[in-house]
């Protein structure tokens, strides 16, 4: 994209509108990542003929199938801001010029990628690879044998090209949806609706109101068992009738319908509906009662030597997602080491762990092996740390689960790109530290969890302005998954496969995070009623 005779053009030239076009469209390749790439790819398969996509192997590639096609230019970049706004590189966009809010101001007028291609990508954002793995096995028959579907964007593009879904017909996502992830029907009816189609599955608003005085788990019980009582009136193809959409349901309510369908039938759907809401009733820690727990957020920004900039983000986002999930936040800045152990020897004591389900501590800093840093440059120990909570040293915590996420390096420095820091000490720090296997981070009692930013004697990575890898992607797929009803360890298994796939701008740094615990029971969040915070 830039030409030998560009890059040592003279200074005049840099004041040449043409010549910081392309400055910007650098740029903004110098922010993506491997998957990235992808994304852009699926999203421009209408502007720009699919066999010369297939031949793409940077962003730099299709910006200039992009401004051949005349798509993008120096007095129109707003397709590259509409791109950037669909996959949430929200701050990317003042490099254009553009806000989030400026760029939806836009969309209705200048918006090129269709509503069906914002919708599939959508999708795909929200298919983790546990749910792609059910799909690709339903669709077995539709698809070449022994093929590899390596993501959920792949998936769609093969049933893309093999005919099975296009802009007007998307039955078969559909169909495998109401089997293996009902909540995603909700993106494809906005589609629909928008089309002014019928759609098949009621929205979120028309399920049955809380009841006053009525334990929350039965009322979300309540809720699924409507949403499958209606899909299998409509597969009886019997009429739905207002009663049964209207927001007064109970089970008597439910009951009375079940002579629209086979009695035989429905027993075996209410059997294991009830058997599968008990299972997971009595194989998870309890979270229904009125105070959901503390969370501390510990976001240690300016050392002597160093600044962990863009740490703010994370903090940032953490307290928005926790608070939506219904703990009380509380974010501790820039503390030193002492500081830190005190924070925790104050919280071991607050009596106020009784009354509450649970509670998480997340910590933002510099690391080495076992330990964290604060911002006097003196380590301190995540054993320390996490043994102020056991029974015996805190008993109001006594059978709760205990969650600690640890964003830090977990060994050497490594050599700064220039828009990745590695989030570790100086190497004169780093130098002197000892490899400390992780399990011996958290007590050997039940209820702990430690998740780590990554594997032992290794960097994390943490960009200038997106924030972290690990805390970026730990807040996207709780946000994801949580409405889903997902336990702590699938969510964190998806944030392990969202880190592995990255890389740094050149490519060449990678990081894997790793998760450590001693839970007895699945830890499961209840399910926000308001929608997630971004």
């Amino acid at each position: 994209l830039l030409s030998g005779r560009e890059t040592l053009g003279s200074s005049n030239m840099e004041k040449d509108v043409s010549f910081k076009f392309r400055q910007q469209l650098f740029h903004i390749h110098e922010n993506l990542v491997t998957e990235d790439l992808a994304a852009l790819k699926f999203l421009c398969t209408d502007l720009v003929p699919l066999s010369k996509l297939e031949g793409v192997k940077s962003a730099l590639d299709i910006f200039r199938l992009l401004m051949a096609q005349e798509y993008l230019n120096a007095e129109d970049i707003f397709l590259l801001a509409e791109l950037l706004h669909i996959m949430k590189y929200h701050s990317l966009l003042k490099k254009l010029g553009y806000t989030k809010e400026k760029v939806q101001e836009c969309l209705r007028e200048k918006g090129r990628v269709s509503p069906y291609r914002k919708m599939l990508y959508e999708l795909s954002e929200n298919i983790t690879s546990e749910v792609l793995k059910k799909i690709v096995f339903l669709l077995d028959n539709h698809l070449k044998k022994r093929w590899i579907i390596p993501s959920a964007l792949d998936l769609l593009i093969l049933l893309e090209q093999r005919g099975l879904l296009t802009k007007d017909n998307v039955k078969i996502l559909e169909d495998v949806f109401v089997t293996v992830s009902p909540d995603l029907l909700e993106i494809i009816d906005r589609y629909k609706k928008a089309k002014g189609e019928k759609f098949r599955v009621f929205p979120r608003n028309r399920f049955p109101k809380m009841q006053e005085g009525v334990d929350e788990s039965r009322q979300l019980n309540l809720r699924s068992m409507c949403v499958l009582l209606k899909q299998e009136l409509e597969w009886h193809k019997c009429s739905v009738t207002p009663t049964l959409l209207g927001a007064s349901h109970s089970w008597t309510a439910i009951l009375r319908h079940v002579k629209e369908i086979k009695l035989n039938k429905f027993i075996e759907m209410l059997s294991c509906f009830f058997f599968f809401s008990f299972l997971q009733v009595i194989t998870s820690y309890k979270m229904d009662g009125p105070h959901r727990g503390f969370c501390l957020i510990i976001n240690n920004v300016n050392f002597s030597s160093s600044q962990r900039r863009g740490s703010c983000k994370d903090a940032e986002q953490l307290e928005r997602v926790f608070t939506w999930l219904g703990l009380d936040v509380k974010t501790y800045t820039d503390l030193m080491s002492g500081d830190i152990i005190n924070l925790m020897e104050t919280w071991q004591h607050m009596q106020d762990h009784e009354d509450r389900n649970c509670f998480i501590c997340c910590i933002l800093s510099h690391g080495k092996s076992g330990a964290i840093y604060g911002t006097d440059d003196k380590p301190v120990s995540i054993r320390t740390l996490t043994s102020h909570f056991t029974a015996k040293q805190c008993p109001q915590l006594a059978a709760k689960p205990k969650l600690f996420f640890i964003q830090a390096c977990q060994g050497d420095n490594i050599q700064r790109p220039v828009y990745v820091d590695p989030d570790g000490p100086t190497p004169a720090l780093s130098s002197l530290q000892e490899r400390v296997p992780l399990a011996e981070s958290i007590p050997e009692e039940a209820d702990f969890l430690l998740g780590m930013a990554t594997v032992d004697d290794c960097v994390s990575f943490r960009h200038i302005e997106e924030g972290t890898w690990y805390i970026q992607a730990l807040c996207n797929e709780l946000q994801s998954l949580v409405p889903r009803g997902e336990d702590i360890y699938g969510i964190l298994t998806q944030v392990n496969e969202d880190v592995a796939r990255r890389a740094s701008p050149s490519g060449t740094k990678k990081q894997m995070p790793q998760p450590v615990y001693t839970l007895r029971r699945k830890f499961i969040f209840p399910i926000p009623m308001d929608p997630p915070p971004s």
